[in-house]
């Protein structure tokens, strides 16, 4: 209820010739609500047809850090390799060596030679390398020195030995971390709604924000739905820079990190689909959320509930806060992941803040602009004014500096007194500082009240 009080507190200060009762507010958000709803629905069922395909998107990361860790066990030629080799042919070699192994000698023979060359050596050294697995130390290098007439295999099987964490050679080394598990017979189903829910919140985001903004900003005016519109493109493109950000670059790293921790503690990955999906939707939206820091602060800065003398003030204080947040919104309790998302919050709080500065100097130019223009309306027509009185003098107004009974003097002497003010004269020349009366008949017309107070009545009367 707080909140909702400060929120239709912003609701009337952005708007105050409008000002609502409180039950015409709560109207006011049933109906965004109701909106956001509808959206979302919308916006899920469209996402639930394509369920296949966000889950193999969803699953790429998971995938990226296995073949990403079978690689780095995988010698290369500066390991000694005699032919390099990759995950998928590493895989598809055990495979062959597994199905040849059940076969006989001559069978065996004919398999082989059937595979392709290159594929058959990786085989014939997997078959090496499960062998050499098995003995000890000391019976290891007997057995490779049986094998000299094929020295390339001997080769390939030491730079594989040699390695610091040895590839397994057993088939799928995946294993559940492929497929992963489902414990509940509805659990999978389940799941789907969730990522048609989380894919819905992603491509329908631009419409819930515009209607959050039409709730917060009531009334707005022309010139100020031009500006709307480009906000929303701005705030979009940042959400969905922070979901690229979080999919591409900080998921995987995380998922790396955790991989390798639990396999450094001798512990498998078989990790639940449903864990994970509810992890990395959650990891990618609150990324994205949390990249729409300059929407937010920019509408504070607008609605002038924040300037920029007060952000550059209280600098160190935000960064905290941001860390508090990070901290806070991160699912995973690691330094790693908090600092990957207070780091771009913090640039774009600083980027918050030059925006800040160059609308604070924008309005200074134009209420400059203003107050200039504003001074030369009034010398204009201070002009105009005096030479309207040379060109059509008040006959009945009488100059005190003219005698017509002392044309041939000077008009000083000793007993002159200072003229005297016609008190029904129009003119006041005693006091410079009010502006002259204009005749009724005058053709020149007074310039126009430029005050915000003035601007804005004559904005609401037309």
């Amino acid at each position: 209820m707080f909140l909702l009080k400060k929120v239709f507190q912003i609701r009337d200060g952005a708007n105050p010739d409008h000002e609502k009762p409180f039950l015409e507010h709560l109207e006011d958000l049933r109906v965004m609500i109701t909106r956001i709803v509808v959206t979302l629905l919308i916006s899920m069922i469209a996402c639930f047809s394509f369920q296949e395909q966000l889950m193999d998107i969803l699953r790429l990361p998971v995938e990226r850090v296995w073949q990403n860790h079978l690689a780095n066990q995988l010698p290369g030629e500066s390991q000694g390799a005699i032919r390099p080799i990759d995950v998928e042919t590493w895989e598809k070699a055990k495979e062959i060596e597994r199905a040849a192994a059940a076969l006989l000698d001559d069978d065996r023979a004919a398999f082989l030679a059937a595979v392709d060359p290159d594929l058959r050596f990786h085989a014939e050294t997997a078959a090496v390398y499960r062998a050499a697995l098995v003995l000890p130390e000391e019976d290891l290098e007997t057995f490779l020195k049986s094998l000299a007439d094929r020295p390339q295999h001997v080769g390939q099987v030491r730079a594989l030995l040699g390695m610091e964490s040895r590839p397994s050679a057993e088939i799928d080394t995946r294993g559940n971390l492929k497929l992963m598990s489902a414990l509940k017979p509805t659990e999978t189903f389940m799941l789907s709604m969730k990522l048609s829910f989380f894919a819905g919140i992603v491509i329908s985001f631009p419409l819930l924000l515009l209607y959050v903004l039409q709730f917060v900003l009531p009334g707005l005016h022309t010139h100020e739905r031009g500006v709307l519109w480009p906000a929303l493109s701005i705030g979009f493109g940042l959400f969905l820079g922070g979901v690229a950000f979080a999919y591409f670059f900080v998921l995987p790293r995380a998922l790396g990190f955790f991989f390798e921790w639990s396999g450094s503690l001798g512990v498998s990955n078989d990790w639940r689909i449903g864990e994970y999906i509810t992890f990395a939707t959650q990891f990618t939206l609150l990324f994205g959320l949390a990249f729409e820091l300059p929407v937010v602060v920019m509408v504070i800065v607008k609605l002038g509930l924040l300037t920029y003398e007060t952000m550059i003030r209280t600098r160190r204080y935000a960064i905290v806060a941001i860390f508090v947040l990070a901290a806070v919104l991160t699912p995973t309790p690691d330094i790693f992941t908090l600092s990957l998302m207070a780091a771009p919050m913090i640039l774009l709080y600083e980027i918050c803040i030059w925006l800040a500065w160059l609308i604070n100097r924008k309005e200074k130019r134009q209420e400059e602009e203003e107050a200039r223009e504003r001074m030369e309306r009034l010398l204009r027509y201070e002009e105009e004014h005096a030479a309207y009185l040379e060109t059509h003098p008040d006959p009945d107004h009488h100059d005190p500096h003219h005698d017509p009974h002392h044309d041939g003097d000077d008009g000083w002497h000793d007993d002159h007194h200072p003229p005297q003010h016609d008190p029904h004269s129009d003119i006041h020349p005693s006091d410079p500082s009010d502006p002259p009366k204009i005749p009724e008949d005058s053709p020149i017309s007074p310039p126009p009240d430029s005050t915000p107070e003035a601007e804005e009545r004559r904005r609401m009367d037309s």
